[in-house]
């Protein structure tokens, strides 16, 4: 596979960028497609896409995963043997004010790329989940067994219906599809509207981090290096199903150790050297107070177990932070 390009969807975003840059630092040919629009600052992406213009072996496509007539067009001239679909209109709070943007991006777009894999003999498609299709899962931790037939946000039911309209995909036509239920992804070059990268902008400009649910929430951490890793060991673990079975896999891509926002406040306090000025808050709609991922089908399949520790993280982060923007504060 490592002759042909892999598109890579989201190659702007931030797992995306990591993704691209890894595929490429291992001598692979990159088309990396993104609409690169403004849900948070275009500047950072246009950053990440900077870094990745230089490569010989990238090439980049600004486009839309709605405009099917493009996407398939791009599909049919490259025929990509491997799909890395990470594009997708993220975050949870947002969908509740702008619903058809999820309905454009997570639906509309998924069926686009669905269709251009088919059609053009893709022999692999992974395709970004999410945690939060756990919804209120009481068990603990969360396994790609449970059930998860109760999404508490529209995000959450769009990444939840991906996962039916591959799996459908993979029984109808063969396609071998991998979904991956990501657990809060943070690290270099990290999103705006994530947690660590929110508290982090927010403590070095002495502005308030708001803590929801009065701060007794838990997330599952999960580094961006370990992500790549995961995606990287899986391009080649193709899903083979089977006479009565679709060649269809999820899994869980998370840290196995869910921290308290708390800690995670103080870590972060202790590496800016600064403290927090902190807003309790109750629990806002669309959240879950804690996440927690069951790895043993990852560990078992292909030898994955996530090895950064929050406090390894965030001091790369805060690092990289750092070096991007400076102590720049409010001015930024």
């Amino acid at each position: 596979m490592s002759e042909s390009s892999i598109l890579v969807t989201g190659a702007a975003g931030f797992i995306g960028f990591h993704v691209a840059r890894q595929l490429l630092s291992e001598g692979r040919r990159v088309v990396g497609l993104d609409s690169v629009n403004d849900y948070y600052d275009p500047a950072l992406k246009e950053a990440r896409l900077a870094r990745l213009a230089g490569e010989p072996n990238f090439t980049f496509v600004k486009a839309n995963l709605a405009d099917r007539a493009g996407l398939l067009a791009l599909m049919a001239e490259h025929k990509f043997p491997v799909v890395i679909h990470l594009a997708a209109q993220a975050g949870v709070r947002y969908s509740i004010d702008n619903p058809h943007a999820y309905a454009d991006a997570n639906l509309e777009g998924f069926l686009n790329i669905l269709e251009g894999c088919r059609h053009n003999s893709c022999k692999h498609l992974l395709y970004a989940s999410s945690s939060s299709v756990y919804g209120a899962n009481k068990k603990k931790p969360f396994s790609v067994s449970d059930r998860v037939d109760n999404p508490i946000s529209l995000y959450a039911a769009t990444k939840k219906a991906n996962e039916l309209m591959a799996h459908s995909y993979s029984h109808l036509y063969r396609l071998p599809t991998t979904g991956l239920r990501f657990f809060t992804v943070y690290g270099p070059w990290g999103r705006p509207d994530m947690a660590i990268f929110l508290f982090t902008k927010a403590i070095i400009d002495k502005q308030p981090i708001k803590l929801f649910n009065h701060g007794d929430m838990r997330r599952d951490f999960t580094y961006v290096d370990d992500v790549v890793g995961v995606i990287g060991r899986l391009i080649d673990h193709v899903p083979a199903g089977g006479t009565d079975e679709a060649p269809a896999r999820i899994y869980n891509v998370g840290n196995h150790k869910p921290e308290h926002l708390l800690h995670v406040v103080e870590v972060l306090e202790k590496e800016l050297g600064l403290e927090a000025v902190k807003t309790m808050l109750p629990m806002q709609p669309g959240d879950v107070p804690e996440t927690f991922a069951d790895v043993d089908d990852l560990m078992r399949d292909v030898g994955f177990k996530p090895d950064t520790s929050i406090e390894d993280g965030i001091r790369q982060f805060v690092a990289w932070y750092r070096g991007h923007y400076g102590n720049l504060g409010a001015s930024r």
